[in-house]
């Protein structure tokens, strides 16, 4: 597994410990960053009126967070690609990768949050944002140069062409990798979106995933990728800050969507790719209550003419807010769900 180097000399150290002791180091840095940049941030969405619009089927689970601020996202995203360039890309040119699918799908969310806000429409007249068909053409198209990039042989690529199944052993799968590797960039990039319903619950998933990935990268000798993902998880804290309840801004699609793909981008690079549906559990979860519920009714529907649910509401998450679970106990329940996904993904990955 060889990363793609084009420079000899790193401004981070070359031995894993200190790596890791730097990258801790730049995850303080990332948090205190995204707090100094946050506060005026915030205050200009306000001031501009950049405030989440809610469906109307949606209201009765979500309306606290009617009007709120969002594009949060772009936060952590500046945090991550400033401190990456600033640090970990220089003899490490691999990390253009990650940087790449962060700033691709962040821009993409952007585009799609601006025709969700409150009082916008998009062409169609329609109040639902971008087109389904159109972000997926999108999230498809990156997740294809990304994972060509990850299976092309050097100087091309990083030539990776291998699963890794715990406890089994490490199998070639040659050219099956790339249509594997896209369908799990774009699945993971729609999770994340699906599990932003709640406050702080994406966000501190996702960091509890990073932390998993960055000490995975670490048993794997994937330096670069260990610092990435520790810078990720100090960028998140920091937005974390404004996203506690109640929240004062939303990351929206613009950092869901670059969440969940710069997280399966990661763990590709790891080599540990088949983990991410331990570490990311919680949004495997998310991702297939919305299957499940949307085939069930159809298929209800077709049969008995009426369509049936599994669920009181997909993503899951509203399902136990429907229970009466408060958004807090969701969210904390969430976290702890995914502590110990986590936790599992790295024993396995010892194995």
């Amino acid at each position: 597994m060889t990363p793609l180097v084009l420079a000899k000399t790193s401004i981070m150290p070359v031995g894993a410990g200190e790596n890791m002791a730097v990258s801790l180091a730049l995850a303080g840095l990332a948090f205190v960053l995204t707090v100094i940049i946050g506060r005026p941030y915030v205050t200009w969405l306000r001031e501009h009126k950049v405030g989440k619009r809610i469906r109307m089927e949606m209201r009765d689970t979500s309306l606290s967070g009617m009007g709120t601020p969002t594009i949060g996202g772009v936060m952590f995203v500046f945090t991550v690609v400033l401190l990456t360039c600033l640090f970990n890309l220089y003899g490490r040119l691999s990390m253009l990768l990650p940087i790449f699918v962060l700033v691709s799908t962040c821009i993409l969310g952007v585009i799609d949050d601006l025709t969700t806000l409150v009082g916008s429409v998009n062409k169609a007249g329609q109040e639902d944002g971008l087109a389904g068909r159109y972000k997926l053409i999108v999230q498809t198209t990156v997740a294809v140069i990304a994972a060509f990039v990850l299976h092309l042989p050097d100087p091309w690529g990083m030539g990776l062409t291998h699963i890794y199944i715990p406890l089994v052993g490490r199998y070639n799968i040659g050219w099956f990798y790339i249509p594997i590797a896209v369908f799990a960039i774009v699945a993971m990039s729609n999770a994340v979106n699906l599990s932003d319903g709640i406050d702080t619950l994406s966000a501190g998933l996702s960091a509890i995933a990073f932390v998993s990935y960055g000490i995975i990268a670490y048993l794997q000798g994937q330096l670069g990728v260990v610092t990435f993902c520790f810078t990720m998880v100090g960028a998140l804290m920091g937005f974390l800050w404004f996203n506690a309840y109640p929240a004062q801004v939303i990351m929206g699609d613009a950092g869901a969507l670059s969440l969940g793909s710069a997280l399966a981008v990661a763990a590709f690079m790891t080599g540990q790719w088949l983990l991410l549906l331990v570490v990311g559990a919680v949004f495997v979860a998310e991702n297939i209550s919305v299957i499940l519920q949307t085939s069930y009714f159809k298929y209800t529907k077709k049969k008995y003419g009426e369509g049936r649910r599994i669920f009181l509401r997909t993503p899951i998450h509203h399902h136990f807010q429907l229970l009466g679970w408060s958004d807090t106990q969701v969210a904390l329940r969430f976290w702890l769900a995914g502590m110990m996904s986590g936790l599992l993904g790295v024993a396995l990955a010892l194995m």
